[in-house]
């Protein structure tokens, strides 16, 4: 066993030495931190699986750094060189920009499978400079910038190790050094993918033709994407190539949210007796809250999690009206979420170019204003690495008992966005909040339909997937009630954490 795998639980230490093998076939040793000739010329498979706590994430950072250490470049959504021959590559990536995000703020470099999936292509000229920053060539000469600019990428360069918020610095905009997107060509040498349990086939596929060795980190409790009949792509494997850690981590001790999901699998309980379970933490622990009513405050920022649509459209309502808004008109500060792109295949270019934003299907959103053309808006993608952008924009807003939306403005194609102050468990899966609010009165539905999903309640494994995205706190809603906001909408958080390099979709002329 290595020594970085002894600082690792004893299920942590067999996953670590596991994938270390698996690593060393590939040319990483990470005994010797260095790269060697490869010893098979194969693809490879392997998925690390888990509960809530378990230690995936752990696991994850610790084979992170030791994979850099022992010289490999990590291929991030900052910014890829030119690859070198000599060279190994990893990418560590997630399904959604939340998601991707939520490793980030963990201190891993994670960015998402659609910005793997297609590559950068940028101005010549402005490469030179990021290649200068990052070690890969000389300092250029580009007319029309100066000295004191170059320096001022370097310093900022230097100080946070960011090409976008270094050329930023030297007064370029996002537009100015990445032209146009484009399918990725060459493959990459190893994928990290988290949240794997909410990948399909098609993405598995694709993912399997990038990276000849994939590493697959995944939650065999969560729900399997829709069309794929409960089974995730990991179950597939056999042979000692999925790896099962237990939850024995101090990372969850004492940690009621965690102990109400893993109280899920005892299949003597029962709903009635888990919410009495949720009501016993709650009077222990200011981290669970037992409530009557939905806080309207938390919604434009972190949804209300339901299983039933016409629950989720009902909220939005209710939230919609309590702040004021009218039915043809948007406030800034209401959260949206990307349904996918509508646009026909001769604007292929411009989808890659939404997706690589960070607009893909599901992706969280902030209205920020409307844009500069009719039509356009102003958007805070959250998670997103570079999170402000303008695009063209239908909003659809549903009501009850209505089969279309009311869209209160629209370009003729572009991104499609629902309202987001409420939104299925499903869609919640890979997204994580400090406070989650989760509406039991569905849950109660999903349990007295008697349904299930791979051998398990489904009212269960919706609980799960909802406590679970909740970071710190999680308020389990018992009533169809909604608490009055106390304040009107805002966006000066967002607006208070200005993007080093913000793309103007309208510049690229994203339809």
């Amino acid at each position: 066993m290595s020594a970085q795998a002894l600082q690792l639980s004893e299920d942590q230490a067999e996953a670590y030495d596991a994938l270390a093998d698996m690593l060393a076939r590939s040319g990483i040793d990470l005994m010797s931190s260095a790269l060697t000739p490869l010893k098979e010329d194969r693809s490879q498979v392997m998925a690390i699986v888990g509960k809530a706590g378990s230690g995936k994430t752990l696991l994850l950072a610790e084979m992170v750094q030791a994979v850099q250490a022992a010289g490999v470049d990590l291929i991030s959504g900052d910014y890829e060189g030119r690859r070198r021959k000599d060279r190994r590559t990893l990418a560590v990536l997630a399904p959604t920009n939340k998601a991707a995000s939520v490793l980030r703020n963990r201190g891993v470099p994670a960015t998402t499978i659609h910005r793997i999936l297609y590559t950068p292509v940028y101005d010549p000229e402005y490469e030179q400079i990021a290649e200068w920053l990052a070690g890969q060539g000389t300092k250029p000469d580009i007319e029309g910038m100066s000295e004191a600019a170059l320096q001022r990428a370097k310093d900022f360069y230097d100080a946070h190790k960011s090409i976008p918020g270094a050329l930023a610095a030297a007064g370029l905009k996002g537009s100015d050094f990445i032209s146009g997107w484009k399918r990725r060509e060459e493959p990459l040498d190893v994928g990290f993918i988290d949240e794997s349990s909410m990948l399909d086939e098609k993405q598995y596929e694709d993912l399997r033709e990038i990276f000849p060795t994939l590493v697959m980190f995944g939650d065999p409790a969560q729900l399997a994407p829709v069309g794929q009949s409960g089974e995730m792509v990991f179950d597939k494997l056999t042979d000692g190539r999925k790896l099962e850690l237990s939850r024995v981590h101090r990372q969850s001790k004492d940690n009621p949210i965690l102990d109400l999901a893993h109280a899920l699998a005892d299949p003597s309980i029962g709903f009635e007796a888990f919410e009495r379970l949720v009501e016993e933490a709650g009077s222990k622990d200011e981290r669970v809250v037992y409530a009557g009513r939905v806080e309207a405050d938390l919604m434009s920022r972190s949804p209300v999690l339901v299983w039933r649509n016409a629950t989720r459209i009902r909220l939005i309502q209710a939230w919609r009206a309590a702040h004021g808004a009218t039915v043809d008109d948007l406030l800034e500060g209401e959260p949206l979420i990307c349904d996918g792109i509508e646009l026909p295949l001769k604007h292929r270019k411009k989808r890659i170019d939404l997706e690589a934003r960070g607009l893909i299907k599901g992706a969280q959103v902030v209205y920020l204003g409307p844009g500069k053309k009719p039509g356009f808006s102003r958007l805070h993608v959250m998670g997103a690495e570079d999170p402000q952008v303008s695009a063209a924009s239908i909003i659809k807003i549903e009501a009850p008992d209505e089969e279309e939306p009311f869209i209160p403005f629209a370009a003729r194609m572009g991104a499609s966005f629902l309202h987001g102050a409420a939104v299925t468990i499903h869609k919640a899966q890979g997204s994580q909040w400090d406070t989650v609010q989760v509406f039991a009165p569905d849950l109660y539905a999903a349990a007295r339909s008697g349904r299930d999903e791979a051998g398990q309640p489904l009212w269960k494994r919706l609980a799960y997937v909802a406590i679970t995205r909740a970071e710190n706190r999680l308020l389990w809603i018992t009533r169809n009630r909604l608490a009055r906001p106390t304040g009107p909408l805002t966006t000066e958080d967002l607006r208070a954490k200005p993007v080093p390099l913000a793309l103007e979709a309208e510049d690229q002329n994203l339809i």
